[in-house]
């Protein structure tokens, strides 16, 4: 479902990505080419600032917003998911956050008030928040990264964790053709 936000901004959504009928987009929402958005996700751009402002969310081309996953932000700060990205069932990306090209966020985990740079990966169950995780790093399942002292502690993505990330986002690029070949038939 595609709706307007109590000031009137409506998602914008590439034709070339594929949007589950059951997903809620609502506000000021863009969404990129060949991206592919889930059943039951919820990616909603409404609350506005002190001054009645507020950032866009953002998809980036080719990224994956997968089965269940929530996207908001809180007091007009906005959401920037990067190119080529996967955010996996059940997360929560809680804005003002940014999530570089190429990430992988795992299953139920949690981004709040942080960066994530560029092919990171951020495994299963994980909490990130207030903090600005690097470029190439890698978080173990079950992790609470709470301040950027913390980082320093967690070790760098590997060539085997990278491949699997890659290999959700193209499984997730085909279904968006897939879905889009077959949108009529529903």
């Amino acid at each position: 479902m595609i709706r307007k936000n109590p000031r009137g901004d409506l998602p914008v959504v590439a034709a070339s990505a594929f949007v589950d009928p059951t997903a809620i987009l609502c506000g000021k929402v863009f969404v990129g080419e060949n991206v592919f958005i889930g059943p039951y996700a919820v990616i909603r751009a409404d609350e506005v600032n002190e001054e009645g402002d507020m950032e866009p969310i953002i998809i980036g081309a080719n990224s994956n917003i997968q089965d269940g996953v929530v996207i908001h932000c809180k007091a007009g700060g906005g959401v920037i998911i990067g190119e080529g990205t996967s955010i996996a069932h059940r997360s929560i990306v809680h804005g003002p956050c940014r999530v570089g090209n190429n990430v992988f966020i795992g299953f139920n985990s949690v981004l709040f008030n942080c960066s994530v740079g560029d092919g990171s990966v951020v495994r299963h169950n994980s909490v990130v928040e207030n903090c600005s995780v690097p470029p190439g790093f890698y978080i173990p399942s079950t992790v609470n990264i709470h301040s950027d002292a913390e980082l320093a502690r967690i070790e760098r993505v590997s060539p085997d964790v990278a491949g699997f990330s890659e290999s959700v986002a193209e499984a997730n690029r085909e279904l968006v053709k897939g879905y889009n070949r077959i949108r009529n038939e529903f």
